[in-house]
């Protein structure tokens, strides 16, 4: 079997996110991250919420703590007919606090319609800001995010993740790197053209118009007629794109969250962000065309890899070669390792972990590829929320640098 093409195909992915990407980013310097402090509209926070449990309780109480004038504030919490006691727990975090509106859906409608829902509700509101239920948001990240939308252009401003317990045993430690990576350098090409194709619904700040223009769109999205509710903030974000409307990130707003703690946790969320990414990236072929060209090569470069690298390696596995591919991995597993101690040095202990923690990834991605890319391909449409597990064996809070307490996982990217 010929390969050229494929490890063509991985030196144009890895060029671009690791060496074009960040150029540009310095290449741009402070343009790329424009703020203005006179922007004050009215916001609402809207939280889907799904048997979360105390954890809600944790997260409305976070965000009653923003920076930002509580007169321009509302909290709506959008319950999708939880089956634990979540709803009994966000109706207890709104107790004399009259900006936090807790709604219930009639039946489970899904997390998108949930977040829609809200959106209606918060009639004054000008920017929504869409918040999971699992997470403690940083008091400053409404206001960087809000400050962000500096050109009517601009339709959506995302923010990071920080993980918390980072230290719990080596899955932790690695994840910890791979968040690093994926925040701090895989978005700079994208975010160079204003044109990031996936915001992280944990923390994301859209224009209410936007949402409202884009409804029947978001309403109506199925696979062979079954509706479809996982990977939300990726398809909300592709079709703001789609629509002319540009996209920012921004890292001065964030929010704190757990990683997965255990391996089944871990390829739950991995399989679930890959089905992800292969719904929303083979539903944009249509329209890539329409990107800056830079992110259109991005684009369908990610795509061409995210389908030909499990044939790689089972090629690899079948012909015997499999330690050359694991060999490639480690090297460029570890000089990633070795720039993530280098970027993190100034950082306290507590904040981040050894470069060599990164390692097990070098062994764990051929993996998923492999397994979970066809997995993916044959549940695209998987209808049911996706929840991570007991909510309860997510919620042991563990303490953030700043003493928030913390519970569950993110969305995101499944890269690198």
């Amino acid at each position: 079997m010929e390969l050229f093409p494929i490890h063509l195909l991985f030196i144009v992915v890895l060029m671009n996110r690791y060496i074009l990407g960040p150029f540009l980013r310095r290449l741009r310097g402070r343009d790329i991250d424009r703020a203005d402090d006179t922007y004050q509209p009215r916001v609402a926070i809207v939280i889907p919420l799904f048997n979360e449990g105390k954890g809600i309780y944790h997260a409305v109480r976070s965000l009653l703590e923003q920076d930002y004038p509580s007169h321009l504030l509302q909290i709506v919490v959008v319950d999708d007919c939880s089956n634990d006691d979540s709803y009994a727990w966000a109706l207890k975090a709104a107790e004399g606090t009259p900006n936090v509106l807790v709604m219930r859906n009639p039946e489970n409608m899904g997390k998108r319609k949930g977040i829609n829902r809200g959106v209606k509700a918060a009639v004054d509101a000008e920017i929504i800001v869409s918040v999971d239920s699992d997470v403690i948001v940083d008091r400053s990240a409404v206001r960087n995010l809000v400050r962000r939308f500096v050109s009517p252009r601009i339709a959506a401003v995302g923010g990071r993740t920080f993980v918390t317990n980072r230290h719990q045993n080596w899955l932790t430690r690695m994840v910890e790197i791979k968040f690093h990576f994926a925040q701090q350098w895989l978005k700079d090409l994208e975010r160079s053209f204003r044109q990031v194709m996936c915001l992280s619904g944990c923390l994301t700040a859209y224009r209410r118009h936007v949402l409202l223009e884009l409804e029947p769109i978001l309403e109506a999205r199925s696979i062979a007629g079954v509706p479809i509710k996982y990977g939300e903030d990726r398809f909300l974000t592709r079709q703001i794109v789609k629509h002319d409307y540009e996209t920012v990130y921004t890292l001065d707003a964030f929010c704190f969250t757990a990683a997965p703690a255990t391996l089944a946790g871990y390829f739950s969320q991995q399989l679930r962000w890959r089905r992800s990414n292969l719904v929303d990236l083979l539903g944009g072929l249509s329209h890539a065309w329409r990107l800056h060209p830079v992110v259109t090569v991005h684009y369908v470069s990610q795509l061409a890899l995210l389908l030909a690298y499990p044939v790689v390696i089972v090629h690899n596995v079948l012909t015997g070669e499999f330690m050359d591919i694991l060999s490639f991995h480690f090297l460029v597993i570890g000089l990633l390792g070795i720039i993530y101690r280098l970027e993190t040095r100034h950082l306290p202990e507590d904040r981040r972990v050894h470069g060599a923690c990164f390692l097990p990834m070098a062994l764990l991605m051929p993996v998923t590829y492999a397994l979970f890319t066809p997995l993916a391909l044959l549940t695209l449409d998987s209808g049911s929320w996706e929840t991570r597990g007991s909510p309860s064996a997510a919620k042991a809070p563990s303490m953030a640098g700043d003493g928030s307490r913390l519970p569950s996982n993110p969305a995101g990217e499944s890269a690198p």
